[in-house]
This record gives structure tokens, C-alpha cells and sequence, in this order.
């Protein structure tokens, strides 16, 4: 593989690192902000392109790492260009690689290369990817070698279908981005009962990262402690009240509470099958 990058942002950066890490040979990088591509391609040791025509002729692998809404502006650029038996790659979490309209018409081959974690830096998340899971989907000819690519460099590898990439994303917005929403919540109710904001947060910390290690190490059943795996009705009970009274911070936050203790209901059935929950089930929905 000779990979070329469309696009210099966090992404760009960090996964064109981890593959030059990894062993993995890179043309360079294209993007309509000169400066950007041309430090991350300092930062990778490869070159800067000054046209997409000619990183396209350089690579047999691209990787379209611009924002979504810019992926289809991209390829109707790049669709017009020499890409025969070339892989054309997004990695996108919500978008399919259909939005490669036509690539196997025109003889290239379409992919989809989702890293299921957060990259929030340019320079550092590129050391946490030996970490991530990859979700790959796209042109059957050479889906498995993808996969080798990526397993080569020690990652887990799922495939999956373009049908379902927006499922698959949504389950990763809510395990990752939902979660700092009630991060937010816990603090603001912390503040009601009398925590400084920095307080709350600092107070939340082991909570949210020791469930965070129970439910990686252990699966959700195990990792299920607290009220609702009890069946304690009186406590969830009085935890509506108190929410209800503090209908000022926001009507959602006991909407969400009510939801995701119902959920949380169905994972202790599961965990405790002989335990009666119907008291508790009523509970949550009057």
C-alpha cells in the first residue's frame, strides 16, 4: 500500500502517522489549506502535494479525511481522474462508502475505514490507535485485504454493510458523546446539592471511570451495580421526587432519567432473571 491524504485535519494527522508507524509507505497529503498539509506531512515524513491530479497518480490507496459534508465534493473532483485499480477510503462513522458513487464503474474500489475512537489531537491520538477497533465496509474484491492491513497493526478489525453504517454510528455517538451528557447532568445536580462546578466534576470522576473499566473489563450485565439491579423501588421513587423538584435545571433531565433506568431495568433482568422488578417497572412508568 502507497497511502495518500486528501485532507489535513485531526484525522489526517493521526492516522497517516499511525500507518507510517506501522510500516505502511505514504505518498503525502492534498488539502486546499496549504499550510495544513504541509505540516502534517512534516509531521508524517512524506510530501505535500500542491494538486489532487497528482497525489491521486502518486497513491493506490486515498484516504478522504475532509469533513462529511466535503466527502462527495471531493470525489466528484477526483471520479474524473486516473483511479483504475486504485482504493478510494473515507472515514466517516455515519457515511457509507456508496457515497463513492460509481467507483467500481470507473475500476477503483470503495471504502469506508472507521476508527471507533475519539481523535481530539493532530499530534498525540495517533499513539491511541494501536487501541481502536475498526469498522470497515465496502468493495467486496478487496475487503479482506483491508482488514489484513489494519489487523497487521494490531487492531481489532469488524466488517460491516453500508446498510447499516448509520445504526453502527449511532451506537457510537451514544456510548461516546451521549455519555458526556450525563456527565453534565451529574455535575449540575451536584451543583444544586452545593459543589463548585470543578468539585462536581472531580467528584464524578471515579464513578464514570471505574464503570467505564467494569463494563470493558466485565460486559453491562456484570458491571451493573445501584437501584434499579436491586429492584429498590423506594429509592428510584425518591429520586423522581427530587428531580421533580428540580424541574428548574431542565424537564429532560428526568426524562432521561425515567428512559435510561427503563433501560436499565431490562439489563438487570437479564443479569438477575429470578428477581421481581414489577414494583419497579411501575414505578417508572407513571
Amino acid at each position: 500500500m502507497r497511502a495518500g491524504f486528501i485532507g489535513a485535519g485531526k484525522v489526517g494527522f493521526s492516522l497517516g502517522k499511525y500507518l507510517a508507524e506501522g510500516g505502511i509507505s505514504l505518498s503525502g497529503y492534498y488539502s486546499r489549506s496549504p499550510a495544513s498539509a504541509k505540516d502534517a506531512a512534516a509531521f508524517t515524513g512524506s510530501r505535500y502535494y500542491e494538486t489532487l491530479a497528482d497525489i491521486v497518480n502518486d497513491s493506490d490507496t486515498l484516504f478522504i479525511t475532509v469533513p462529511d459534508g466535503c466527502i462527495s465534493e471531493i470525489w466528484d473532483d477526483m471520479r474524473s481522474l486516473p483511479i483504475e485499480d486504485k482504493n478510494i477510503c473515507h472515514c466517516s462513522g455515519s457515511i457509507p462508502s456508496t457515497v463513492f458513487f460509481n467507483a467500481e464503474d470507473r475500476g477503483a474500489f470503495r471504502y469506508s475505514i472507521h476508527p471507533l475512537y475519539a481523535i481530539s489531537s493532530k499530534y498525540e491520538s495517533y499513539k491511541e490507535l494501536p487501541k481502536a477497533y475498526f469498522a470497515i465496509e465496502g468493495s467486496p474484491a478487496r475487503l479482506d485485504e483491508m482488514r489484513q492491513c489494519f489487523e497487521a497493526l494490531g487492531n481489532k478489525v469488524g466488517i460491516i454493510s453500508p446498510e447499516v453504517k448509520t445504526l453502527y454510528h449511532a451506537a457510537a455517538v451514544m456510548v461516546s458523546n451521549q455519555m458526556i451528557a450525563l456527565a453534565d447532568i451529574g455535575a449540575q445536580l451536584l451543583q444544586q446539592c452545593g459543589f463548585e462546578q470543578e468539585d462536581a466534576e472531580k467528584a464524578l470522576a471515579p464513578l464514570i471511570l471505574g464503570n467505564a473499566q467494569a463494563v470493558t473489563s466485565f460486559g453491562a450485565e456484570k458491571a451493573l451495580t445501584g437501584p434499579c439491579e436491586r429492584g429498590d423501588d423506594k429509592t428510584v421513587a425518591a429520586h423522581i421526587k427530587a428531580l421533580e423538584a428540580a424541574e428548574s435545571l431542565g424537564e429532560e433531565i428526568l426524562r432521561a432519567y425515567r428512559t435510561l433506568s427503563v433501560r436499565l431495568v431490562k439489563i438487570a433482568g437479564r443479569k438477575n432473571p429470578s428477581r421481581d422488578y414489577r414494583k419497579l417497572k411501575k414505578e417508572l412508568e407513571q
